[in-house]
């Protein structure tokens, strides 16, 4: 029984910080943009080789 005099504090002080991080993520706006990320990936933003120039002795 003694044994919950020490986490019921401990949980509580887990429950704060869990909450006092989220609250910094949605300050810092962490949650603004949820969807353009995952469609970044989709996009094919490598250009292509430049071709190579020709000679006159070629």
């Amino acid at each position: 029984m003694n044994i919950l005099l020490a986490l019921i504090p401990v949980s509580l002080a887990l429950l704060v910080l869990a909450i006092l991080a989220f609250l910094w993520a949605v300050k810092r706006g962490q949650f603004d943009d949820l969807d353009t990320p995952s469609l970044d990936i989709l996009g094919d933003d490598e250009r292509p080789a430049p071709a190579p120039e020709k000679r006159d002795g070629d």
